[in-house]
């Protein structure tokens, strides 16, 4: 396994399955923009990587992913980073929206659609947490498989902003369901999740892992191209019922209230922290 406390994403490659894991359990593996990095890194190392046939992406610690960084020490929303999910000018230096679209059209809409295009099958491996940031990493994967304690939630209404940026709500449940995430804020528990699709698989969370061995080593059966063709297929498919397009239009209505909340509020975020949401959660 390549890790040290320095690394935030390990990467270990087991026979035929890569695992790429987020690596800031001291922080609920809040996703900052240099996990984002990390996590590309490691996705371009496994797809290059020809023993490999498929990727499963989990979390060290109790929690899957707490969702954005909005306030670790390790929060680096003013740092530059390569730019190689879409062309554009760096945030760092930039105002208002000028700053926010550019870095979120980067390392959050943009990385996460450069993910869910990965020729190769991705399962995301879900226990605790899975929170507004980190919906889109799982959501970005082909699979999801759950311990039977995680949950999934967006509460971002709180801060005035209608989901987060990768904004799969309807296609991953159904309108109505994702008009309930996203309108109460609540907890989906894995049950939920699963009875309403989004979620593939559960398990109890001490045979979580040895599920998703379980299913990636019956994919990994099958030849590389055929699997990369048929995920394009679905892909494509989805596509066509307007998920693209449907993200886009999002989008804006996102940096809108982003906007908003710092012309009225001079907090972009409106001045929602972790332990509002924190709190939030725990009451759902």
């Amino acid at each position: 396994m390549t890790t040290d406390e320095e690394d935030v994403v390990a990467y270990e490659v087991r026979g035929a399955i890569a695992f790429v894991r987020l690596n800031r359990p001291q922080y609920r593996n809040a996703q900052n923009s240099k996990v984002t990095y990390a996590l590309d890194a490691a996705f371009t190392r496994a797809t290059n990587d020809d023993t490999v046939k498929v990727i499963v992406l989990g979390g060290n610690g109790d929690h899957f992913c707490a969702g954005h960084d909005i306030g670790t020490p390790g929060r680096d929303i003013h740092e530059s980073f390569e730019r190689k999910a879409v062309i554009w000018w760096d945030h760092v230096g930039a105002e208002g929206v000028d700053s926010r679209f550019a870095r979120e059209s980067e390392v959050y809409l943009g990385m996460c659609r450069r993910w869910r295009e990965i020729p190769k099958p991705t399962i995301a491996m879900v226990q605790g947490a899975c929170i507004a940031g980190g919906l889109m990493l799982a959501w970005s994967c082909d699979f999801i498989v759950a311990s039977d304690d995680a949950f999934f939630q967006d509460p971002v209404v709180r801060m005035g902003i209608p989901g987060v940026e990768y904004f799969a709500h309807p296609w991953v449940t159904n309108p109505r369901a994702a008009k309930e995430m996203l309108f109460t804020g609540d907890r989906m528990p894995a049950q939920r999740a699963y009875e309403l699709g989004m979620v593939n698989h559960l398990a109890p969370r001490a045979e979580l892992e040895a599920r998703t061995v379980e299913i990636a080593e019956r994919m990994a059966q099958m030849p590389r191209l055929g699997l990369a063709l048929a995920k394009k297929a679905v892909n494509q498919a989805e596509d066509l019922q307007g998920l693209r397009a449907g993200m886009d239009s999002v989008f804006g209505l996102h940096h809108a209230a982003h906007a908003h909340n710092a012309e009225v509020q001079g907090d972009s975020l409106a001045g929602v922290g972790i332990a509002s949401i924190r709190d939030a959660g725990d009451r759902s």
